[in-house]
């Protein structure tokens, strides 16, 4: 189909904006002299000697002690990956560590021109860490050169803390321990002292002193400027141990017993439809168990569990006829979440034709939630993982408990995978789904298959099969796919092939479109810097195609697009999509029937994103075009207030206008968001949202005090209604308060 008039003007408008929008953004931007940037593989890995402190180190965050003044120190240069990669950052960054029988201790002195512009992304623990400045440490206590856990924490005291694995291609931020940071602020910058506990790093026992991978990493937002100790590629960040520096200095130790046992106490009641108007009160109690088995193999155990406190869902609006991926929230789930991916490619390195979004093999929210997201009683489980030697190790067992019509059912999970070179791997997985009940002792759901990926400095290749079996299908029931991706400093492409069968069930996971064949390709420049106010551009064309089993055209999207990334973060994209579908079957979209046959359309995309370190950020995006038989323009757009690092308000829209058989459909969400940190321990937060498809409103209200390390107490409160009832009928759906009470003991 020929672009219509409405789409050139858009694309008029798009060359307008780049050659006027960017450069008005950007002019506020302080630049500095230009320094020739190196190249990040051909420098010297650093090297940072550990201190032994001989009298006790007070968390204050002022570095005065004399062990302090007498340890080893770098020599203040970090080096950056954005806005410009291989250059010294401007502002020295100077850090020491010294170490006494329990803990170690990091202190960094980072210097600042304009302290006052610092940034402090909230005050909860694990704040946005992408709006905020930061000073982290990754530290590879296994030495593996894969695997790490990193600390962070903003100049006003907050904490983050991380696991990766597979050398940073998957991190899981939902990974908690127990550390303390303290803070200071003055006329030339801030100061952090940090203490972590030997028993949280979980290293390797033995007679020879440690010898351990170390990186630092610091992010001043209004800048745009990410830096590391170690050099780094551009596309990497601090989970890249594989060119992390070392830690020397450490003695002949052990981690400990590292035993935990969180008992937990939960109180609720519940009332509304879904519940069959009748008030429902409940108390349970149960507990959660940590032990770590080796230094780097942990047995975590789960009794009577209970996710009340996780927030609610984000509503999404489908506008596709495919099913809605919503993403593991669950703490319990997401802890070594990294072992058990067994899915398509999320790379950041360069863009790709799916993701987990798409397929994951096992995907953790089939356990203990309804296809409608309702929770379900979940009896308890185990779960051991970790690594052993170069091998990556995962089981699980849940037991899920009958309720209202839903069987009990046991999920099992094995997963290993085997390292080499510094950042590949290959493995196998296996995921059974049973229910218990002697009644249905034939319904089960099976899914194995085997992957691999090679990971190097400038080459990704991705790999899988898998097979599912259950009692119903009787067609094919594979899937496999295979990716190429290259990304150096000026050039990135992919290539992928992907089949997943018309009966491939994977009953404990997730994919989006079953019987088809996929093809992807992609290609793209990367111009660096080329003006004062750019650090990028990047003009780009992604193609992907779909075919039936037998051969036959289902779908295909050519978008050719660029991205413009502004010396402040800012970025702006403009892109068109020319789209091809071909119904073999008439498809229902919102409501609307659309008949067998082919349609073409296209698409116009504008939008804006700004630096979210600023007190008042956001972004815009704008799409206008024909959609299948009718045309659609869609808004989208979000904003975001942080006067201080106490308080977040956030809000977004998202405006569908559609014509569809000559039907109008508006198909809305919007979406707001309060957070408020008293300090660094108590915090609440709440979470309104409408959907106007569904015609419901949902809201969220939660307060949370941290009372001890790694415990807290929750109250939380939600409610979820029919909008637009006829008088007399019931609008609520679900109204209830949980309060739940955490206690950590450690031994």
């Amino acid at each position: 189909m020929t672009p219509r008039p409405q789409t050139w003007r858009a694309l008029a408008l798009i060359s307008l904006s780049l050659t006027t929008s960017v450069p008005l953004l950007a002019q506020q931007v302080t630049t500095s002299t230009p320094v020739t940037p190196v190249a990040p593989e051909t420098q010297e890995r650093p090297s940072l000697r550990a201190s032994r402190a001989v009298e006790s180190i007070t968390l204050d965050g002022v570095l005065d002690e004399q062990a302090w003044l007498r340890a080893d120190t770098t020599d203040g240069v970090l080096w950056t990956t954005q806005p410009v990669a291989g250059v010294p950052a401007p502002d020295r960054t100077v850090i020491r560590i010294v170490y006494d029988d329990e803990a170690l201790y990091v202190g960094a002195r980072l210097y600042d021109a304009e302290p006052h512009r610092a940034v402090s992304a909230g005050l909860e623990q694990d704040f946005a860490v992408g709006d905020s400045d930061l000073f982290g440490v990754a530290i590879d206590a296994g030495r593996d050169r894969q695997s790490a856990f990193t600390f962070a924490a903003n100049p006003a005291g907050a904490t983050w803390d991380a696991q990766s694995f597979g050398d940073g291609a998957t991190i899981n931020a939902a990974w908690e321990g127990i550390f303390q940071v303290e803070t200071t602020m003055d006329d030339e910058g801030w100061t952090m002292e940090m203490r972590i506990p030997f028993t949280t790093l979980r290293f390797p026992a033995g007679e020879k002193p440690q010898v351990w991978g170390l990186n630092f990493s610091r992010q001043i937002k209004r800048r745009n400027e990410y830096a590391t100790w170690a050099p780094i590629t551009r596309q990497s960040r601090v989970f890249r141990v594989s060119m992390a520096g070392t830690l020397e200095g450490l003695p002949a130790m052990s981690p400990g017993r590292n035993l935990q046992i969180k008992p937990f106490a939960i109180g609720s009641g519940n009332q509304g439809q879904l519940r069959d108007n009748r008030p429902k009160r409940d108390f349970d109690a149960g507990l959660d168990a940590k032990w770590a088995v080796t230094p780097q193999l942990t047995l975590d155990l789960t009794a009577l569990t209970d996710f009340s406190q996780v927030e609610t869902d984000a509503e999404q609006v489908n506008l596709t006829r495919f099913s809605v991926f919503f993403p593991e929230k669950r703490d319990f789930f997401l802890e070594n979440d990294g072992i058990f991916t067994f899915a398509d490619d999320a790379s950041r390195a360069f863009r790709s034709g799916s993701g987990p979004q798409n397929f994951k093999l096992f995907h953790s929210r089939r356990i203990g939630l309804s296809d409608d997201r309702q929770p379900l009683p979940i009896g308890g489980g185990a779960r051991l993982s970790g690594r052993v030697g170069r091998y990556d190790l995962g089981l699980m067992n849940m037991q899920t408990l009958e309720d209202e019509g839903q069987p009990a059912e046991n999920f099992a999970v094995a997963r290993v995978r085997r390292s080499f070179l510094s950042s590949s791997d290959v493995g196998v997985m296996f995921v059974n789904r049973q229910a218990t009940a002697s009644q249905a002792a034939e319904s089960f759901s099976r899914t194995g298959g085997v992957d691999a990926n090679l990971r190097l400095t400038r080459l990704q290749v991705n790999t899988y099969f898998a097979l599912s079996d259950d009692p119903i299908a009787e067609g094919d029931r594979t899937t496999g796919m295979l990716q190429v991706g290259w990304r150096d400093p000026l050039l990135d492409f992919s290539l992928m092939a992907k089949h997943v069968g018309e009966d491939f069930s994977p009953g404990a996971g997730f994919v989006s479109r079953t019987g088809m064949n996929q093809w992807f390709a992609s290609g793209g420049i990367h111009v660096q810097q080329p003006t004062t106010w750019l650090t990028e551009l990047n003009p780009y064309v992604d193609a992907t195609e779909y075919y039936a089993p037998g051969g036959g055209l289902e779908s295909r999207e050519i978008t050719p697009g660029l991205t413009v990334i502004a010396l402040d973060g800012g970025r702006l994209t403009a892109a068109y999509s020319q789209r091809t579908e071909r119904f073999l079957a008439p498809e229902s979209f919102l409501g609307v029937t659309l008949p067998a046959g082919l349609y073409e359309f296209g698409a116009t995309t504008l939008g804006y994103t700004s630096n979210s370190g600023r007190i008042v950020s956001g972004a815009l995006s704008v799409s206008a075009g024909d959609f299948f038989d009718g045309d659609r323009t869609s808004i989208t757009g979000s904003v975001s207030l942080r006067p201080n690092e106490h308080i977040v308000l956030q809000g977004s829209v998202q405006r569908n206008r559609l014509t569809l058989a000559g039907k109008p459909i508006d198909a809305d969400l919007l979406q707001g968001r309060l957070r408020y940190g008293f300090n660094t321990r108590a915090f609440v937060s709440a979470f309104v949202q409408y959907n106007r498809v569904a015609r419901e409103l949902i809201s969220n209200v939660r307060f949370n005090l941290i009372h001890a390390p790694l415990s807290d107490v929750f109250i939380v409160i939600s409610d979820r209604r029919r909008t637009g009832m006829a008088p007399g009928e019931r609008s609520v759906l679900d109204q209830g308060i949980t309060i739940k009470i955490t206690r950590l003991l450690q031994f």
